[in-house]
């Protein structure tokens, strides 16, 4: 009986032991898949910062004023009021500067709702985003096979030549060439003639606008980098049914291939470049194009500088807008 005994019980034990083994495994074998990388997950690409504006105008502004216009395959939003007058003297396009909507609270906002009750239709636009002024992405260099990152962990520092042979790579890639074989100079050229085109398609879309509505001459405001937009519209497209340009407070863009003094000589409107004398860098700017303008022959270019006023911004706007209404409609000026 105890011999029996002896040789049963291990029996037993190994009985219940298998089971447990079995559970463990399986259960070690559920697990794995989760440890598994995840499908990389597609984000949506982000909207344009100046979509972003545009529908929080959307939100803020009279439906009434509200009118989407077609610039090649994207639509844009853009501001109209109509002249309050049965015959209107025309339209004054205003093209906002960069970062600015098209209900600026400066200069554009109150010019744009001022003019309509002088017998302008008033029609404001915004710029798109630019790609000459996003970021460049950055271009990291990949690990060799030599030096594998465990996950969690920094690659360890090498002490071979490779180090030294992978800088003067890159410094060679840098050197006037793209790391994608492009050559920055070519790249930034693209980019600039993409943002014309875009800039130009909207314009074109206002003209034709403010063509529907009778408008017996039309001027183009720009405010800020608008000016340069607006200048090197007329300068390359020179469209016929544009009158008039007025600059206010003119700035070149930061990426801009040339100064927008170098435009002028190739305009062919009369144009008004109000700037303010009390700001340094603006009359530095302004001084520039006056000796620009100088030099050429029969140019029908005036200057007109205004001063800021700190702390009364409404009196501020309304010497603005009584100099631009003097300039273009002179005849009608109280």
């Amino acid at each position: 009986m105890f011999a029996l005994y002896r040789t049963t019980l291990p029996a037993f034990c190994l009985s219940l032991i298998l089971p447990c083994s079995a559970h463990a495994a399986a259960g070690e074998t559920a697990v794995a898949p989760a440890s598994a990388p995840s499908a990389v997950v597609q984000r949506q690409p982000l909207a344009e910062r100046s979509q972003e504006d545009a529908k929080a105008l959307e939100r803020q502004v009279p439906q009434a004023e509200q009118q989407m216009l077609q610039a090649g395959n994207e639509s844009f939003l853009a501001l109209w009021k109509p002249a309050n007058n049965s015959e209107p003297a025309g339209a004054l396009i205003i093209l906002a500067g960069a970062g600015e909507t098209a209900d600026w609270p400066k200069t554009v906002g109150p010019l744009r709702r001022k003019f309509p009750d002088v017998g302008w239709h008033s029609l404001s636009l915004s710029l798109p985003d630019l790609l000459s002024d996003s970021p460049q992405a950055r271009v990291e260099t990949p690990l060799s096979p030599s030096e594998p990152a465990a996950t969690g962990q920094s690659a360890p520092a090498k002490s071979t030549p490779d180090d030294a042979n992978a800088s003067v790579e890159k410094a060679t890639i840098s050197d006037g060439e793209a790391s994608d074989g492009s050559n920055p100079e070519q790249a930034s050229e693209a980019e600039d003639k993409t943002d014309a085109e875009r800039i130009f398609a909207r314009l074109d879309a206002a003209v034709a606008y403010a063509q529907q509505h009778n408008a017996r001459s039309i001027v183009l405001l720009g405010n800020g980098t608008g000016a340069y937009w607006a200048t090197r519209y007329l300068s390359e497209r020179q469209p016929a049914q544009v009158q008039k340009l007025v600059m206010v407070a003119a700035q070149t863009p930061a990426q801009a291939g040339q100064h927008l003094e170098a435009l002028m000589p190739s305009l062919k409107v009369p144009t008004a470049d109000f700037f303010y004398k009390n700001q340094v860098q603006s009359g530095k700017s302004a001084e520039q194009r006056l000796q620009a303008s100088k030099r050429l022959k029969d140019t029908d270019y005036r200057q007109v500088g205004l001063i800021t006023l700190p702390g009364n911004a409404a009196a501020e706007q309304e010497q603005l807008f009584r100099r631009v209404r003097g300039w273009i409609s002179p005849e009608n000026v109280d």
